[in-house]
């Protein structure tokens, strides 16, 4: 990978960027960076894990209910399926909760930065709140989305409003095309790398570029989802004919979107040009997705369990590009592959296509449609000593189950590949051997 770039200088008059025009629709005037202002809400999303078990208590404290139940959206994701007394417990509050507010609620078909889009929430310039750290996914489809805790979605949903400082810009411009075997997991683990955990400063990343522009949606959500490990508030891409496609098909229309991007002369933080093409596929060592670089540095490595799974790893793109590792092949012996699907939308075209019946052949274990280990949950979590290679953001020490547990992070195609060898390998090497 070659990069060039840092701090940018100097603005047009008049040129404003894609997150400050955003706010500037959910404030009703013009703001500039480093401004506190005040903005309306238009959606907010929570789930069972900080949802209604957090922020009813609260509410009732205050003596106030939802300012719009319309315009809040709770899932059920972290505790699903409820195979444990507190999972049950903290499910059977969530369900009460929704049948009591009258809020739109997914129960139990996947995980909330998946399910929210395709279920039609979602669309470009809108100013949204969620009650998860993964919330920035939202900024695949134009939107800017960010996550907050229990206490502050509270006063979002007793007011509908919330106040943010308006961000300054970096930029993250990708050049030329991925390589076969490269992936948009590469791309984040490659910039986790390079910028390190605060490198986004809890400003708004904005990716653009031809590596993006190429890109479809569910990639392009993986690079948002993301911009939480570079610490950013917002992970944004501005919207084009694919998102407008992609939103159709779900059902949502898309809007007035065509104006929703930087303007050329925009006044920007950091503006950083990478090139896609010349990255290979990358892996992140334990216990930290900054401590990332190329494959080959971590070729050998043995692994017992390959994850496929979380919102980060797991939808219909990654479960498609994981079986073309797996077709035609078993896993190594003493391996095991857990499979958690994103959604049961995405499990089900899966199914279709074909796809699950080939990590079946290889020899997968299914899980169900929820966050799983990757929030710490079930009974799957890594026990102690075990080495795992997974498609998640986060490998910290415990996230996954024992704090001797080793997790290395990659792409669905880096992990289906590792699966196969028991160690960790080059996707692009089974790639040309198909």
């Amino acid at each position: 990978m070659t990069a060039s770039g840092g701090r940018a200088e100097g603005a047009a008059t008049g040129a404003t960027t894609l997150a400050q025009k955003i706010i500037a629709r959910a404030c009703g005037r013009p703001v500039a960076p480093g401004e506190v202002v005040t903005a309306r809400v238009d959606l907010a999303m929570i789930h069972d894990s900080g949802g209604p078990r957090r922020v009813a208590p609260i509410l009732r404290e205050l003596g106030v209910g939802l300012w719009d139940p319309a315009k809040v959206v709770l899932i059920s994701d972290h505790f699903v399926p409820g195979d444990t007394e507190e999972g049950a417990r903290i499910l059977a509050l969530t369900r009460e909760w929704a049948r009591e507010t009258g809020v739109a609620f997914h129960d139990g078909v996947g995980i909330c930065h998946v399910v929210l889009p395709e279920a039609g929430h979602l669309r470009p310039g809108m100013f949204v709140v969620g009650g998860d750290s993964h919330s920035p996914t939202g900024g695949a489809f134009g939107a800017y989305m960010f996550g907050v805790g229990a206490t502050e979605m509270a006063g979002v949903l007793a007011t509908g409003e919330i106040w943010i400082r308006v961000p300054e810009t970096i930029l993250i411009e990708w050049r030329g095309r991925l390589s076969p075997g490269v992936m948009a997991k590469d791309m984040m683990l490659a910039l986790c790398a390079r910028l390190g955990m605060d490198g986004g400063r809890y400003q708004a990343v904005e990716y653009a570029g031809e590596a993006i522009a190429a890109l479809p949606m569910q990639e392009r959500m993986t690079l948002s989802n993301m911009a939480a490990e570079l610490g950013a508030q917002v992970g944004l891409i501005a919207p084009d004919e694919v998102t407008a496609q992609w939103l159709a098909g779900v059902g949502a229309d898309p809007g007035d979107w065509q104006g929703l991007r930087t303007d050329p002369g925009a006044r920007l933080a950091e503006h950083h040009r990478l090139d896609a093409a010349a990255l290979p596929p990358q892996v992140a060592a334990p216990h930290s997705p900054a401590n990332a670089g190329p494959v080959a540095d971590a070729a050998g490595e043995r692994i017992d369990i390959a994850y496929i799974g979380a919102c980060t790893g797991a939808k219909y793109a990654d479960l498609a590009a994981a079986a073309r590792i797996l077709r035609g092949r078993r896993l190594a012996p003493g391996v095991t592959l857990l499979v958690a699907p994103a959604s049961r939308r995405d499990q089900e075209r899966a199914a279709a296509d074909g796809i699950m019946a080939v990590f079946e052949a290889a020899g997968a274990r299914i899980l169900p449609n929820a966050c799983g280990i990757c929030a710490g949950y079930g009974a799957h979590r890594l026990a102690a000593g075990v080495s795992c290679i997974s498609s998640t953001a986060r490998n910290f020490r415990g996230r996954m189950g024992d704090p001797s547990a080793r997790v290395w992070l990659g792409s669905p195609m880096t992990v289906a590949a590792s699966a196969v060898a028991g160690r960790i390998a080059d996707p692009r090497e089974m790639l040309e051997a198909a």
